[in-house]
């Protein structure tokens, strides 16, 4: 046996080795049968969940989000039209002087609520001082020719006078109290006091005071205004509708009214004239809001939604054409949850005057962001944007 020491060469064999084996790979693979390729297995896609915008209600009312339920309807079905709050004709009143004087006393000042029949100033008139005296001279005549009659009737029954005296008696008696009459309306008209030499100013409705022009110790004129007062609850809304379009409007539709600020308000048809008027040239819609009345501010403009009567053409569903947004190349529809909104994907038809036909999607009734719908929108990107971070 050779003892001698071999030449360390594993790390050359182990390099031919790994050569060779490279080599008959290479050549398996370029003249071998190609091997199968694994197959691909395709996975279903992934079913988008709905994601939840979760807003606080407090804070759709801090930004302005009006939720609305979506309306059945044709787009033809709803008339969209500028309109102006208005009061009443029985919720404003006009406060005058009913005679000529100096003011003595101011209870009101503007802006103070007032009640019907409160006293608001006091006027001292020489007018006052005359018509109570001619109230007073009149139920003196009338006091005398009611016992003069009633002597001369006594006489008349026991025959000492004749008839015609009776006769008399009682025609001066019905002249004397015509004119007592007349007298004591004149100055309940005028409002004149008890003290005979002042009229009072009093609240002819209950309301708030919207204008005062009396100062104390100023001299007024008959019929001079002194105060303005309206009652906030009765309003009503005039809207200015093309005459084409009044034409289809009837007394009782429904409305939605839309405001500047807060929900949007259910209001109904009173009435539409005849003829148009004013520079537009169109007709004049006035509508009663059915609730929230008290949101509405009179002078102020607003919008409606009038929603007509069906002609028996082809229906559908409707929403503010704000209320529709687009993400991702899509149309959606924001719809109201417990806690929040959730996105819903629809198909938009015709859309014409603010208002958008929706074909599917969506079902009637069901409720949805409508003004400032946007906001919502950028919610909604801003978390999806932070989850993917």
């Amino acid at each position: 046996m050779d003892d001698s020491p071999r030449p360390n060469n594993w790390p050359l064999i182990s390099g031919i080795a790994a050569a060779a084996a490279l080599a008959g790979f290479g050549a398996s693979y370029v003249f071998g049968p190609a091997a199968p390729p694994p197959p691909v297995v395709a996975s279903a896609p992934a079913r988008a969940r709905p994601v939840e915008v979760k807003i606080p209600g407090a804070y759709l009312a801090s930004a302005n989000i009006a939720v609305e339920p979506v309306g059945s309807g044709g787009v033809s079905a709803e008339i969209t039209a500028p309109a102006t709050v208005t009061s009443t004709p029985t919720g404003e009143a006009t406060v005058v002087a009913r005679a000529s004087g100096t003011i003595t006393h101011i209870s009101h000042r503007l802006g103070d609520p007032v009640r019907a029949g409160e006293v608001l100033a006091m006027v001292d008139s020489l007018d006052a001082a005359s018509m109570s005296a001619d109230r007073s001279v009149a139920a003196a005549r009338a006091d005398l020719a009611r016992k003069t009659y009633a002597r001369e009737s006594g006489l008349y029954r026991q025959g000492v006078t004749p008839r015609q005296d009776m006769e008399a008696a009682q025609s001066a008696l019905v002249v004397a109290n015509a004119e007592t009459q007349r007298a004591s309306a004149i100055a309940r008209a005028a409002g004149v006091a008890g003290n005979g030499r002042s009229v009072v100013v009093v609240a002819p409705i209950s309301g708030r005071i919207t204008a005062e022009s009396a100062m104390l110790g100023a001299f007024v004129q008959p019929q001079a205004e002194l105060f303005r007062i309206a009652d906030a609850g009765a309003v009503q809304i005039e809207a200015a509708v093309p005459v084409a379009d009044a034409r289809r409007i009837m007394a009782g539709d429904t409305a939605t009214i839309v405001t500047s600020q807060g929900a949007p308000i259910d209001a109904t048809v009173r009435s539409i004239t005849p003829t148009a008027g004013g520079a537009t040239q169109a007709a004049t819609v006035v509508l009663i809001p059915t609730s929230g009345a008290g949101q509405l501010v009179a002078g102020v403009g607003v919008q409606v939604r009038i929603k007509v009567r069906s002609d028996g053409g082809a229906g559908g569903l409707t929403v503010p054409e704000d209320a529709v947004q687009n993400i991702d190349g899509r149309d959606v529809l924001f719809v109201r949850t417990a806690t929040g909104f959730v996105a819903r994907p629809v198909l938009v038809g015709t859309r014409s005057g603010g208002v958008a036909q929706i074909v599917s999607g969506i079902r009637a009734g069901e409720r949805v962001a409508t003004r400032n719908a946007f906001l919502i929108k950028a919610d909604m990107i801003k978390s999806a944007g932070e989850e993917e971070e």
